[in-house]
Order: structure tokens, then C-alpha cells, then sequence
């Protein structure tokens, strides 16, 4: 095994990037060094972890979050906090610290000592990692959000998770990785770095790689406005939707995976493209975690990070582009990657086009924002956001992991309506209709309703590019006996859609399998009632898909078969 991370690390020395750090960290052990720290492990004192450690865990030994070896010692966690930088001054945005809670973990951390080692096992009681202790220090948690999220207000869901979550001690030292859970249905699309680095230099030939990592958002336009420019200029993509951990109101990522791939598949270069999960803990960190996804992408192998206008907000507790901003902190060559930075994109109905600030000169009157919040809660009430700032291959998808969920008994969704209009059809307030004429008053917020939410969804489907062509073409597509005038995208997008559908089966049929009778967590992951509901939905969305019509298809239309010799007046055989 040695010998084979030595080749690994002589290759690495060789490509257009370097993991962070310098060296690309490998604890996982395998084969007989990993049978014996198994056996080793049983008989150590143990600590149980939940799922965001486990998580955490493999992040560390598969080398995403390299230079890192295990958990920071108390030097480095309050050098990261205060500093965003370990002890030895390499750039680290925000800390790997244990701090278990629960009666029996405290009681077993009590009984620990620098030098020792300890067993971190799951909830089946079977050692995940083996945790060598260098350090054992008191953990202030409102140190730690103050330092890291600039607030110590419980409503900022990072806040929150480390009053749920951390415990008073920490525990630091290197970790020894013994048994890597399962992705489920993520599992064929899993790549580690070491993994990465390979498919991009030495396989695919790759000078350089854009990484775009993204969260709870289903793929949008805006997505795909960055991607192009990346691709226009760099040799490769690297897609990285973060799965696992989210919030309910967020789509739930199995969906989010297959609204990537449906599109990714259709509009996007294959060869150039690459589409993997990663399995990452939500941190909530605002502008740091900007960073922090910067050096992951880079310990993946990628030259450049793409950081939209809004990489992990929060809300409303940050400045409109501190993703950006914070950046001026580092220079490049101790980032040791090339960060672009975009501005905010929307749809403009003048320039036709997808756009920012910097690129369209017209105001809002023709403007579709793409709002992520916005575009979940039109999916949530259950209708396609405008085709201009979501393609429907990833919102048809993608709706069903926002189920309304968030939907009262007077059928409004988690957000006010007056938001979810603003944040998406800014022009609405002050006109009439996308680049209409003024309103006699401007409408405030607080006073639009679901009917305008309405409103505006047709204005724009009706206005943006003129409905009436679609529907003449939806009607001639079932009408026309004569195919050839049709064209044959439309039998392709409803082949398309059934194959996408199937797949979302197949997906959630595994899922089923390997769900938890109870969840452990309401909030954070699914049991497997809940599973087996998207299960049934899916199954008969299947059933409801419209067939794909073609000149076979239609042959039941020519009722009469009389020669048409037979209606000129000829009544010879």
C-alpha cells in the first residue's frame, strides 16, 4: 500500500495542479493493515458518531479536505477560527473538531488521555475509524460561531447545529478510516480524489478543469450560464452537487443528482463534462465555506473554482457578494487556485439571453431573476418555473423532492408569496407585465397573493417568447398524420422523459431497500415510509408520461383504404 501512494504522490508532482497542501492525504486503510485495526478497534473504548461525523470521517482519509489528517488539535482550531489559517499558516477556512455529546461519550472522554487511541463506531456499534488522541481541549461554542459565522443567533442554521451538535470537549489527532458506508443510489457516481486526478491528466488529457460546486438548488440556468463560460475557455467540468445533509425545505438530493444528470445528458459535452456527488456536511458557513469548497475542488484536481454571487449564503446575514469578497484575504499562489467570481445571472427578454449587471445594460422591467430560493418554492406549489431560467428536464425532475411539503391550509408555501414573486419576476411590483407599462401605484410586498403569483407565471410564459407557438406545435404534433413536418425532438424529449423517469425509479426502489424503518433524525434524513410515498408518486408519474407519437403510431388514422384511383371515377380492380 505504501508503495502504492508513493507512485500516487510521484504522478501527482507531475499535473497542472497540486493538492493542498502539497500532499494529497490517504487514511484509509485496506487489506491486512485493515483487518488487524479492526480487530485492534473492537477492543479500544469507543465513541458513537452520528452521520455527519461518519461523513466528516471520509472526507478526511479520502483526502477532500487535505492537508488535514484527522481533527484539528486546539492550535489549529483557534488558529483557523481567528486566523482562517492552520498554525503553520496554510490557508484552512473553517475547523474539523470533535466534540461528541451524549451521557456515554462524556463518561468515555473522561476516561481518555493524550496518546491513547479510541474507536468511533456508527450506530450499529461497528468501528468506522480508529482516532489517535494529540490533544484533548474545553470547546467554547459561542467562540466557535461568533469566530466562524459572525453571529451567535440561533435562527442561522450553522449557529444551531453547534448547539445541537458539539459537545464541552473536543478531541484532536490523525484518523485511520477502517470502513466506508455505502452511497446508495450515489454509489456508481462516487469519485475520490485519488480517483480524479487520474481521469483528469491521465485519461482525459486535461490541461485544465473548472469545479463547480452546488447545493440545494435542482440545476438552473444560472448554473449553466457559468458552466459555458467555463467551458469555452477551460478543458474540462467538474460538477459537484453536495448530497446528504440538507435541510427539509431543500430539494432532497437524490432528485437534485438526477435533474443534473437529465440535463447534463441533453444539453452538455460529454466528454468534457463530469458529474459527481459529493458527500459533504452542510457547514452554513457563509463566505468561508466559499473558500473552503475552493480548496476542496482543488484537492480534487481542478485549476480553476467557480464561485457564483451567492456560494453558500445564508440568508440574509451576509453582504450580497461576500462569496466574493472574501477572497481578497489570500492571494493565489497560497490558494494555489485560480478563483473566477461571477456576478449575479438573470434572464433578460430584451437581450434574449441569459446575463449579468456586467453584460446587459436593460433594468429589471425585462428581467426573470434566477432566485434558488424562489425557483424551490414555485416547485413546491407545484408548477414549472419559467423555461428561461430552469430547463424543464431538471424542474420536472426536481419538483418531485420539493413535494409541498411547506404548504399551509390556505395553500401558501414556507416563503411569503410577495417574496417568492419579487425574488423572481422583480418587474411585477411596479408593472403591468414583463417589460410593460408602469403600474398608477407600486404593489408592496406584503399585499400579493397567491393570484399574483399566478398572474406573473402566465404573463411570463405568454410574453417572454409568445406562447401561441407552442400550442399551434403542441397541436400539431398530435394532429399531423403526415410526421414528416414534425419535428422529431418532440417524439425524442417524451422518449427522453419516460427513460428519465424510469431511472428516478430505479434510483428510488434502492433507496426503499436501504431506508431506516425510523429516522433518527425527522429534520435531517428520511425513514422509510416517507421513501416508499416518493416511491409510489414516482411509479405513476411513470404511467402518466404522454407516448411519443410516430408514423407507426398513426397508422389506425387511415380508416379507408381505397386506392385514390378509386375516388376519380375508376372502378377498375
Amino acid at each position: 500500500m505504501v508503495l502504492n501512494k508513493e507512485i500516487i504522490e510521484e504522478k501527482v508532482t507531475k499535473y497542472p495542479q497540486q493538492p493542498h497542501g502539497g500532499k494529497l492525504v490517504d487514511r484509509v486503510l485496506t487489506g491486512e493493515e485493515r483487518d488487524r485495526a479492526m480487530e485492534r478497534a473492537r477492543q479500544l473504548p469507543y465513541i458513537m458518531v452520528d452521520l455527519e461525523a461518519v461523513i466528516t470521517l471520509e472526507m478526511i482519509a479520502t483526502g477532500v479536505l487535505s492537508p488535514n489528517e484527522g481533527f484539528m488539535n486546539e492550535a489549529d482550531y483557534k488558529s483557523v477560527l481567528t486566523e482562517g489559517r492552520l498554525a503553520n499558516g496554510v490557508v484552512w477556512p473553517v475547523p474539523l473538531s470533535f466534540a461528541p455529546i451524549g451521557e456515554i461519550n462524556k463518561q468515555v472522554i473522561q476516561s481518555l488521555s493524550v496518546g491513547e487511541e479510541v474507536a468511533l463506531v456508527d450506530e450499529s456499534k461497528e468501528p468506522v475509524a480508529i482516532l489517535q488522541l494529540e490533544d484533548i481541549f474545553d470547546y467554547d461554542r459561542e467562540f466557535r460561531a461568533q469566530q466562524l459565522f459572525g453571529t451567535t443567533d440561533r435562527n442561522h442554521p450553522g449557529v444551531d447545529s453547534i448547539y445541537r451538535r458539539m459537545g464541552d470537549t473536543a478531541l484532536g489527532g490523525p484518523i485511520q478510516l477502517l470502513r466506508r458506508v455505502h452511497w446508495g443510489p450515489f454509489e456508481q457516481l462516487r469519485i475520490e480524489p485519488k480517483d480524479t486526478w487520474k481521469l483528469f491528466y491521465e485519461e482525459k488529457k486535461f490541461n485544465s478543469v473548472a469545479g463547480f460546486i452546488t447545493g440545494a438548488n435542482p440545476l438552473h440556468r444560472g448554473h449553466e450560464y457559468i458552466h459555458r463560460n467555463a467551458l469555452e475557455e477551460m478543458d474540462g467540468l467538474f460538477v459537484q452537487p453536495l448530497v446528504e445533509m440538507a435541510k427539509r425545505e431543500y430539494t432532497r438530493h437524490e432528485f437534485r443528482m438526477l435533474s443534473y444528470q437529465a440535463v447534463l445528458d441533453t444539453y452538455y459535452p460529454k466528454e468534457r463534462t463530469i458529474l459527481s456527488p459529493l458527500r459533504v456536511t452542510y457547514i452554513f458557513a457563509g463566505p468561508r465555506e466559499a473558500v473552503l469548497h475552493a480548496l476542496i475542488m482543488k484537492n480534487y484536481g481542478c485549476t480553476h473554482a467557480l464561485i457564483g454571487r451567492d456560494h453558500a449564503g445564508v440568508g440574509d446575514y451576509y453582504d450580497k457578494y461576500a462569496s466574493h469578497t472574501i477572497f481578497d484575504q489570500f492571494t493565489k499562489e497560497e490558494l494555489g487556485i485560480d478563483i473566477r467570481l461571477f456576478h449575479e445571472v438573470f434572464y433578460c427578454t430584451r437581450c434574449d439571453t441569459s446575463a449579468t449587471e456586467q453584460t446587459c445594460p436593460h433594468d429589471d422591467r425585462y428581467r426573470i431573476n434566477i432566485s434558488g430560493t424562489g425557483i424551490r418554492e414555485l416547485l413546491r406549489y407545484g408548477v414549472l418555473p419559467p423555461k428561461e431560467i430552469v430547463r424543464p428536464e431538471s424542474a420536472r425532475i426536481a419538483m418531485q423532492g420539493v413535494q409541498p411539503k411547506g404548504v399551509d391550509e390556505e395553500g401558501l408555501a414556507i416563503a411569503p408569496v410577495g417574496k417568492t414573486i419579487k425574488s423572481i419576476f422583480p418587474y411585477y411590483l411596479h408593472s403591468k407585465g414583463i417589460g410593460g407599462s408602469k403600474r398608477k401605484r407600486p404593489l408592496e410586498v406584503s399585499e400579493l397573493t397567491i393570484e399574483d403569483l399566478e398572474a406573473a407565471i402566465k404573463d411570463v410564459r405568454e410574453n417572454a417568447d409568445r406562447v401561441y407557438k407552442d400550442i399551434f406545435e403542441e397541436f400539431s404534433y398530435v394532429t399531423d398524420h403526415l410526421r414528416s413536418v414534425q419535428p422529431q425532438w418532440v417524439a425524442e424529449a417524451r422518449e427522453s422523459i419516460y427513460r428519465q423517469q424510469e431511472m428516478v425509479v430505479e434510483n428510488l426502489k434502492e433507496k426503499v431497500e436501504r431506508a431506516m424503518e425510523k429516522a433518527s433524525d425527522e429534520f435531517l434524513y428520511q425513514d422509510k415510509s416517507e421513501a416508499e410515498q416518493e416511491l409510489e408518486v414516482a411509479e405513476k408519474i411513470l404511467q402518466d408520461i404522454p407516448a411519443a407519437l410516430r408514423r407507426e403510431d398513426l397508422e389506425y388514422r387511415t380508416w379507408n383504404p381505397l386506392p385514390y384511383k378509386r375516388y376519380r371515377g375508376s372502378d377498375e380492380e
